[in-house]
Protein backbone atom coordinates (compact mmCIF):
# COMPACT_ATOMS: atom_id res chain seq x y z
CA UNK A 1 0.00 0.00 0.00
CA UNK A 2 0.98 3.10 -1.03
CA UNK A 3 0.84 6.74 0.96
CA UNK A 4 -1.24 9.28 0.03
CA UNK A 5 -0.23 12.75 0.03
CA UNK A 6 -2.49 13.47 3.05
CA UNK A 7 -0.19 10.69 4.99
CA UNK A 8 3.01 12.47 3.98
CA UNK A 9 2.19 15.92 4.96
CA UNK A 10 1.09 14.65 8.43
CA UNK A 11 3.84 12.77 8.76
CA UNK A 12 6.06 13.62 11.81
CA UNK A 13 9.89 13.31 10.56
CA UNK A 14 11.65 15.96 12.04
CA UNK A 15 14.59 14.11 13.96
CA UNK A 16 16.40 15.89 17.16
CA UNK A 17 19.61 15.40 18.69
CA UNK A 18 21.34 16.51 22.31
CA UNK A 19 24.84 17.10 22.02
CA UNK A 20 27.21 18.11 25.17
CA UNK A 21 29.28 21.36 25.22
CA UNK A 22 31.31 21.34 27.51
CA UNK A 23 32.72 24.75 26.40
CA UNK A 24 29.52 25.85 27.15
CA UNK A 25 28.60 24.72 30.20
CA UNK A 26 25.73 22.68 29.07
CA UNK A 27 23.91 20.70 26.13
CA UNK A 28 22.33 22.00 22.75
CA UNK A 29 19.71 20.69 20.54
CA UNK A 30 19.51 20.58 16.88
CA UNK A 31 16.92 19.31 14.89
CA UNK A 32 16.87 17.80 11.09
CA UNK A 33 16.15 20.44 8.76
CA UNK A 34 13.28 20.95 6.05
CA UNK A 35 14.00 20.27 2.53
CA UNK A 36 13.24 24.16 1.94
CA UNK A 37 15.92 24.62 4.90
CA UNK A 38 18.33 22.85 3.29
CA UNK A 39 17.74 24.36 0.27
CA UNK A 40 18.52 27.83 1.80
CA UNK A 41 21.67 26.87 3.91
CA UNK A 42 23.05 25.28 0.41
CA UNK A 43 21.68 28.31 -1.26
CA UNK A 44 23.61 30.76 1.07
CA UNK A 45 27.01 29.20 0.30
CA UNK A 46 27.06 31.05 -2.81
CA UNK A 47 27.99 34.10 -4.29
CA UNK A 48 26.75 35.34 -7.46
CA UNK A 49 29.21 37.96 -9.18
CA UNK A 50 27.86 38.66 -12.80
CA UNK A 51 27.48 35.02 -14.58
CA UNK A 52 30.36 33.43 -12.53
CA UNK A 53 28.71 31.17 -9.01
CA UNK A 54 31.44 31.24 -6.32
CA UNK A 55 31.28 28.88 -3.40
CA UNK A 56 31.81 31.29 -0.31
CA UNK A 57 33.05 28.84 3.05
CA UNK A 58 32.75 32.03 5.31
CA UNK A 59 30.65 31.46 8.36
CA UNK A 60 29.94 28.14 6.86
CA UNK A 61 29.63 26.26 9.99
CA UNK A 62 27.66 29.33 11.90
CA UNK A 63 25.32 29.22 8.88
CA UNK A 64 24.31 25.32 9.32
CA UNK A 65 24.01 25.44 13.54
CA UNK A 66 21.83 28.56 12.93
CA UNK A 67 19.40 26.85 10.99
CA UNK A 68 19.28 23.67 13.72
CA UNK A 69 19.99 24.56 16.88
CA UNK A 70 16.75 25.01 18.54
CA UNK A 71 14.92 24.83 22.28
CA UNK A 72 13.41 22.41 23.58
CA UNK A 73 9.85 23.37 21.58
CA UNK A 74 12.19 22.67 18.71
CA UNK A 75 12.53 26.74 17.63
CA UNK A 76 15.69 27.97 16.33
CA UNK A 77 17.76 29.78 18.69
CA UNK A 78 20.07 32.10 16.12
CA UNK A 79 18.37 34.37 13.60
CA UNK A 80 20.16 34.65 10.35
CA UNK A 81 21.38 38.11 11.26
CA UNK A 82 23.15 36.62 14.25
CA UNK A 83 25.29 34.09 11.66
CA UNK A 84 28.37 36.22 12.59
CA UNK A 85 28.19 36.19 16.54
CA UNK A 86 27.55 32.33 16.52
CA UNK A 87 30.70 31.83 14.09
CA UNK A 88 32.80 34.03 16.58
CA UNK A 89 32.07 30.91 19.54
CA UNK A 90 34.85 28.24 20.07
CA UNK A 91 36.01 26.70 16.96
CA UNK A 92 36.17 22.88 19.22
CA UNK A 93 32.79 23.90 20.41
CA UNK A 94 30.71 24.23 17.10
CA UNK A 95 32.74 21.94 15.03
CA UNK A 96 31.34 19.34 17.71
CA UNK A 97 28.29 20.55 16.60
CA UNK A 98 28.59 20.81 13.42
CA UNK A 99 29.49 17.00 12.66
CA UNK A 100 26.27 15.91 14.26
CA UNK A 101 24.57 18.39 12.28
CA UNK A 102 26.44 16.89 9.01
CA UNK A 103 25.06 13.19 10.18
CA UNK A 104 21.55 13.96 11.16
CA UNK A 105 20.71 16.13 8.22
CA UNK A 106 22.94 13.50 5.72
CA UNK A 107 25.12 16.21 4.47
CA UNK A 108 28.24 14.23 3.92
CA UNK A 109 32.12 16.14 4.24
CA UNK A 110 32.08 16.82 0.68
CA UNK A 111 28.92 17.73 -0.41
CA UNK A 112 29.43 21.33 -0.14
CA UNK A 113 32.44 20.64 -2.90
CA UNK A 114 30.21 18.45 -4.83
CA UNK A 115 27.47 21.36 -5.13
CA UNK A 116 30.38 23.92 -6.18
CA UNK A 117 31.00 21.76 -9.12
CA UNK A 118 27.46 21.58 -10.71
Amino acid sequence: MYLTKDEILAAKDTKYEDIDVPEWGGKVRIKCMTGSERDAYEASLYELKGTEVKLNREDMRAKLLARVLVNEHGKRLFADGEIKALGEKSAHALERIYVAAQRLNAIANDSVDLLAKN
